[in-house]
């Protein structure tokens, strides 16, 4: 709290002050008091008032600086209940407790909130397992019953599946450490698993595949991992040329194993490269090329960092696009992520 404001807030009480002693003064005067008797009187009333203002302004200036650094070093502010003392004037009391019953009936509105966005969450995931089940059922009817319809709708079933996997991976991806385990895991074996999960679409596009110096061991969760790479996959399969060409490389150094997948795609624009990340974000391809949700490489950004893993992505238009993923090779950076 600054003099000039105290100052103000308290004009009234001066005004009457001065007033008082401009009347006493008189009054004296009228009775024949001597003149240096009223003036010691009238400097006496003037301390007196100087010393109620200090004592009044001093408890609040130390009080008010203390809350406003505080709060400045807050990153998180609503927590500055639980930083702050009561103070021992009555404005800060009144203050205080504002503070604290709006802190309260925050926190009583988060729980609602957190209550409420675990109880959707499990039933998103519960749906996602449910719905699973009639999406397999259909894939193996049409396997067993191959024609061009059936393989239409095997294609439109391996989308619906794909999105399914998404959504899912997308309401855990806010409870990740419960749901992640590290381990050591094999590039190689993990990125020919994924290659022949998506055979068929491989193989309708007559993609090359290419394997380069993969038989590598990195620290990290194999199963979010293997969505991740899932997802690179797919895009590159959406945003394909006449000829697909996807090559899988590695590069050891002495701290990291950089995991890189080049296509030979349509490339992201220059101007949107910077975004692809941001959650929604479609740019011009989603727009043109390919329906999307703009959620895909955002969550594979978000479980990366989650897990203490680098993602890093470059592109041109029409020669393609590069993914690194950087993994760590001590796995206890993992654990302090």
């Amino acid at each position: 709290m600054k003099i000039p404001t105290f100052i103000k807030n308290k004009i009234w009480s001066i005004i009457t002050h001065l007033f008082l002693i401009t009347f006493i003064s008189v009054m004296l005067s009228i009775f024949d008091v001597n003149k240096s008797i009223i003036i010691f009187i009238c400097i006496l009333i003037i301390i007196t008032e100087i010393v109620i203002l200090l004592i009044e302004y001093i408890p609040k200036r130390i009080y008010y600086n203390k809350l406003n650094k505080i709060l400045n070093n807050l990153d998180k502010k609503f927590f500055i209940h639980e930083l702050i003392d009561e103070p021992s004037f009555q404005e800060g009391i009144i203050l205080h407790d504002v503070i604290y019953q709006a802190a309260k009936s925050m926190n009583d509105e988060i729980a609602k909130y957190k209550i409420s966005q675990n109880e959707y969450k499990e039933y998103i995931e519960t749906w996602i397992h449910e719905i699973k089940t009639p999406i397999f059922c259909i894939d193996l009817i049409c396997e067993n019953n191959k024609n061009k319809m059936t393989e239409s709708i095997s294609e439109e079933i391996n989308k619906i599946n794909y999105f399914v996997e998404q959504a899912l991976y997308y309401a855990r991806s806010t409870t990740l450490e419960k749901d992640y385990v590290i381990s050591n895991t094999n590039l190689k074996e993990t990125i020919k698993k994924l290659v022949k999960a998506h055979a068929k679409e491989l193989i309708k596009y007559k993609a090359e595949i290419k394997f380069d110096n993969l038989d590598k061991n990195v620290y990290c969760d194999s199963k979010w991992t293997s969505f991740i790479l899932g997802q690179i996959i797919t895009n590159s399969i959406k945003y394909r040329k006449e000829t697909l060409t996807i090559t899988f490389s590695s590069i050891e150094n002495p701290n990291n194993i950089i995991l890189i997948i080049r296509d030979n795609g349509i490339g992201i624009p220059k101007k949107d490269i910077g975004r692809v990340f941001n959650k929604g974000f479609t740019g011009e391809n989603g727009r043109i090329y390919a329906k999307s949700t703009g959620i895909g490489l955002y969550l594979c950004k978000n479980l990366c960092n989650k897990m203490g893993l680098s993602l890093e992505i470059e592109s041109q238009v029409d020669k393609g696009t590069i993914v690194r993923i950087i993994f760590p090779k001590d796995k206890t950076i993992l654990f302090e992520s």
